[in-house]
């Protein structure tokens, strides 16, 4: 989440008399995340987050991310559904950007996630692939794994201001994984982000899955080996807590069940989510615009990130 389009609460009061969910008490602005400007908001019935979707997001893909999550949400999942206005309408334009009011769900999400914690949200993911076997709409990976070199391509050597050696380090990173890629596995409709500030937590009870603007078609142990990569490390990537990466697979396999070919490839599937989202984060480094309410995420990370899985190898998943 984060803030780059700025908008008014007289603005904000007239988008919301459009819908049955009181009137406007008070607006945030959300700094964390890259994607989207997000709003959370309170009216006198209650509390929402208000999300415009900027550039990344096609507003064309709109329609499968909101029927994605009421077909989760029909099947018991935990998920933020958009609400309708009082013509049935759930998508809009507010500020010149595609915009939609959606379900706050309660929860915190956690920096340090402990064993049990890494199960549960393991075990969610498990829930939620299991909910969407049926599901049958189809979307292009955006940010899939014919899009890596092009925009390594387009970061170019720009990549060594970031870090003097950078744009070498990634073009190794990236040949790797190209030629270890396990592209033969089973896929499905995966959500592609679920690091743990996308998963809402009371306890060790998961109360909500959110963010799933990157939700798309590709391959499903994926989706596990995004989440081992974001979860079972600190923030910079130095430290690696395998025991946390192996609650997130024992939660996974109890709720979903894991092939022993998707086990076998979640080394380079982990290693192509460092590339993919170290590509992503330098880009954003390079390229966010002056003035937005946005935190930039180090790119670094994710260098860091796929050393450990070079040198730590199948011991993680086994």
């Amino acid at each position: 989440m984060a803030v780059y389009t700025q908008v008014s609460a007289e603005a904000l009061a007239r988008f919301l008399a459009g819908f049955d969910h009181g009137e406007l008490v008070s607006a945030k602005g959300i700094a964390e995340g890259v994607e989207n400007s997000n709003y959370l908001v309170d009216t006198t019935a209650g509390r929402f987050i208000l999300t415009l979707y900027e550039k990344r997001v096609n507003a064309g893909d709109l329609p499968f991310f909101l029927a994605m999550l009421d077909h989760l949400a029909a099947r018991g999942n935990a998920v933020p559904r958009a609400l309708p206005d009082r013509n049935g309408v759930a998508i809009h334009e507010l500020e010149g950007r595609p915009a939609c009011l959606i379900e706050f769900l309660p929860g915190v999400s956690v920096s340090h996630p402990t064993e049990a914690q890494a199960f549960a949200a393991g075990a969610a993911m498990g829930r939620m692939h299991e909910a969407l076997a049926d599901f049958a709409l189809v979307r292009e990976n955006s940010m899939g794994i014919d899009t890596w070199r092009p925009l390594f391509e387009r970061c170019g050597r720009d990549l060594d201001g970031i870090a003097p050696g950078l744009y070498d380090g990634v073009g190794f990173a990236l040949d790797d994984v190209l030629a270890g890629w396990p592209g033969h596995l089973p896929t499905g409709t995966i959500h592609a982000d679920l690091f743990p500030d996308n998963v809402l937590m009371r306890g060790d009870t998961v109360t909500g899955l959110i963010d799933f603007y990157f939700a798309c078609t590709d391959i499903r142990a994926y989706d596990l080996a995004i989440m081992h990569g974001a979860w079972s490390f600190d923030s910079t990537g130095a430290q690696i807590y395998p025991a946390i990466g192996q609650a997130l697979i024992a939660g996974y396999q109890q709720a979903f069940g894991l092939l022993a070919e998707e086990r076998a490839g979640l080394l380079y599937l982990s290693k192509g989510a460092c590339v993919r989202f170290l590509l992503s984060r330098a880009w954003d480094w390079l390229n966010t615009p002056a003035g937005a309410m946005v935190t930039r995420k180090d790119p670094l990370a994710y260098l860091r990130r796929f050393k450990a899985y070079d040198i730590q190898g199948t011991a993680l998943f086994g």
